[in-house]
């Protein structure tokens, strides 16, 4: 595997990119190259995944028999971790792969009776019924049309109960900032999501931060320009640096940080 990342395809086709990308690390073991960081080191990707957890924590306390819509669910970590606390969960994905993984892992951890896992794409979410809790992590950033990005955020919100929450993690940092674009992740501005949340009749109740430290993601654009033992030391420097603020600090700093959890209910409108 890189450790300087993987370049992004010239073209983007999403399921065959992510079919791809299943294909290739979703098995290994906790899967996280197929969900986080594409061809960077495992430690890189566990501390991302760390920081997540601890950023939607506050967010992700459900009691016993809540129903929960977990799309772009990759190989299942946050269905899996939901169920075992009592949740029913359904899970989407694009990407058959990153299906079969995630039924799989679930039935290892004994969880399947708990989870279902669906080949979908969330702009055209065909699922029944109706959630308590819609959860996406990482999965806007990547629908880069923006008629397809509107089309799954009302996807979401048609799934919602009416006294339910949507939770969103995405790349959505305070001030246009485009260093890490590709051809297949936006970081698109805070300001765009949250237009469009309130176009599609969401209220946001809360936004909180995730990675206030700014060294990922000023060193990311120059890696593969770099010797590849220089590119390992640097990752392995910034994750130290990275992982105290951001796992003390993420969520009370989202004025600056790069990413950002979108707390989000219904309005009164039904789509």
């Amino acid at each position: 595997m890189s450790v300087r990342g993987l370049p992004a395809p010239s073209s983007y086709i999403p399921d065959l990119y992510w079919e791809e990308r299943a294909r290739r690390f979703a098995g290994e073991g906790a899967g996280l190259a197929a969900v986080c960081a594409y061809g960077m080191p495992e430690f890189y990707n566990r501390a991302i995944d760390l920081e997540q957890r601890l950023a939607l924590a506050p967010w992700l306390k459900v009691s016993a028999g809540t129903r929960v819509l977990d799309v772009g669910c990759g190989v299942g970590r946050w269905s899996r971790l939901l169920a075992l606390r009592g949740a029913d969960v359904t899970g989407v994905d694009i990407s058959p792969t990153m299906i079969d993984e995630a039924g799989r892992r679930a039935r290892r951890e004994g969880v399947a009776d708990r989870c279902r896992f669906h080949v979908r794409d969330i702009s055209a979410l065909d699922v029944p019924g109706e959630f308590d809790l819609v959860l996406g992590v990482t999965v806007l950033q990547h629908i880069l049309d923006p008629g397809a990005l509107r089309a799954a955020v009302e996807a979401l919100r048609s799934r919602v109960v009416p006294d339910g929450r949507i939770v969103l993690l995405e790349a959505a940092p305070a001030e246009h900032i485009n260093r890490c674009d590709t051809t297949v992740f936006r970081a698109r501005p805070r300001e765009l999501y949250l237009n469009l949340f309130r176009d599609c009749d969401l209220e946001v109740t809360a936004v909180t931060g995730v990675d206030p430290a700014p060294f990922r993601s000023r060193l990311l654009p120059h890696l593969r320009a770099l010797p590849k033992a220089v590119s390992l030391g640097l990752i392995a420097l910034t994750t130290v640096l990275s992982l105290p603020i951001n796992g003390l600090l993420g969520r009370r700093s989202a004025a600056v940080s790069w990413h950002a959890v979108f707390v989000l209910r219904p309005g009164k409108r039904r789509v």
